[in-house]
């Protein structure tokens, strides 16, 4: 090709080169300044929206978590109340023999029913105690725990999102209910009154063995759930940063070679730029 001042092929291929330094120099200075590199889906649309689903999960999986921090907080004033009242009952029982012992006075047995109308009524006491956020699983009126187990849909026939959850139940522990079977007004003032009063508390003791044991069981789920699902979480995350993380040791690497491009690049174009002049000296 002949000399020409109206077309310069040199610094139009020198200036096409410096452009695409100039946008490598941008896509690396992002990934630096992002910590990604993949951070928009004009990057790669197929990591962009597998990431975004993750994301999706990690915000639902924090609601999970939640759910079942609450659970476990009730669950464990639950279970805190319970063996407050097995040891109260303990109390009550030993005061139930020493009263049904024929051979002490009237105003011995009538110190010891004073004690155990005492404990009796501790039970009271520690049920409208037991209290976290409103929710009282030894309290009748006190209302059961759900909480969300995981995001999977528990009823997949369902055309609306049915959440997997785990409950506990309410154990109703006040007195004169199924679990403890002392009368509100349950004495051991005479001798008959503290013999009954044994085998009350032997059944009422039974029954606590049952509600401790339902109650220990289902805090023990509400952990095994809550370190799985942060596990999950971690786990995900990690994914999620296989996908679209930038290695920034590669990218500051790729960063010192393209400034170094970049000066190769403007001088290049300077020397193309040049070129013309030379055509000056024919005409002298």
């Amino acid at each position: 090709m002949g000399f020409s001042v109206n077309t310069n092929t040199g610094a139009m291929a020198a200036l096409q080169s410096l452009s695409e330094t100039n946008k490598g120099m941008s896509q690396v200075q992002s990934r630096i300044n992002t910590g990604l590199n993949v951070s928009s889906t004009k990057d790669d649309s197929a990591s962009y929206t597998i990431a975004q689903g993750l994301r999706g999960d990690m915000g639902g999986l924090k609601a999970v978590s939640s759910s079942l921090s609450r659970a476990k907080s009730v669950t464990d004033v639950a279970v805190a109340g319970a063996e407050q009242i097995s040891d109260v009952v303990n109390q009550m029982k030993a005061k139930a023999y020493q009263a049904a012992d024929a051979g002490i006075d009237t105003a011995t047995r009538d110190a010891y029913n004073a004690d155990f109308v005492a404990l009796r009524d501790q039970i009271t006491t520690i049920v409208n105690s037991s209290d976290f956020n409103g929710t009282n699983l030894l309290k009748a009126s006190g209302g059961t725990v759900t909480a969300l187990q995981s995001l999977k849909d528990s009823n997949t026939g369902s055309t609306t999102w049915d959440p997997d959850s785990l409950s506990v139940a309410n154990q109703d522990m006040e007195l004169g209910k199924s679990v403890i079977t002392v009368a509100a007004s349950g004495n051991i003032s005479s001798q008959a009154s503290a013999q009954a009063m044994i085998d009350t508390l032997t059944t009422t003791q039974a029954n606590l063995k049952t509600t401790l044991s339902t109650l220990g069981a289902a805090s023990r789920k509400i952990d095994a759930q809550a370190t799985f699902t942060s596990k999950l979480s971690d786990t995900i995350e990690g994914g999620i940063g296989n996908l679209v993380d930038a290695d920034l040791a590669k990218e500051s690497a790729r960063l010192q070679a393209l400034q170094v491009k970049q000066q190769l690049g403007v001088q290049a174009l300077s020397i193309a730029n040049q070129a013309p002049q030379t055509i000056t000296s024919l005409f002298r």
